[in-house]
């Protein structure tokens, strides 16, 4: 029985697709895109949320200020480092109901951060009694105040576990 997903072996189907779409990074067209504006994240107490990621995860408030598209709602932004933030909302009279996966949809928000950090920042997890998972000494998996998924990562950027992307 396998642990994770099918037992199926697709190194076949990854090659090919490889081999049909990854081009060399000399032979690759530029992006289109600067970077990550921001990723937004619905938030359903917002002095929570602040607590959690600027307190805790030691993530600054970078600023706050009413949603422009939904009167009321306030728009906050974390500094997650490298010019990059984390920005969530909340909707104040809109009955959200319990978040649920689909495909498409959010799986997990991982931000690397230096190892010295990521030890520092697991124990205050643990201390502030926030269940995580530890993978490979690296990886650290909890939930979010509302219960997004997190991963703190002591990978650098382009590093994902020995495998440098791009």
């Amino acid at each position: 029985m396998s642990v994770h997903g099918s037992d199926l072996d697709r190194s076949e189907e990854w090659e090919r697709l490889k081999a049909l779409h990854l081009r060399p990074l000399g032979a690759r067209p530029a992006s289109s895109g600067r970077g990550l504006h921001h990723f937004a994240v619905l938030s359903s107490d917002v002095e929570r949320t602040i607590a959690f990621y600027q307190d805790l995860l030691e993530f600054p408030l970078a600023e706050l200020f009413e949603n422009r598209d939904y009167r009321g709602s306030t728009h906050f932004f974390f500094d997650v480092g490298h010019g990059n933030y984390l920005a969530f909302f909340d909707f104040p009279g809109l009955d959200l109901g319990e978040y649920r996966e689909v495909l498409g949809g959010l799986h997990h928000i991982a931000i690397s951060v230096t190892s010295d950090h990521w030890d520092k920042l697991v124990a205050k997890l643990e201390a502030a009694g926030i269940e995580t998972l530890i993978v490979g000494g690296s990886s650290a998996y909890f939930a979010g105040p509302d219960g997004e998924r997190l991963e703190l990562l002591s990978y650098p950027l382009n590093d994902m576990y020995g495998t440098i992307v791009g």
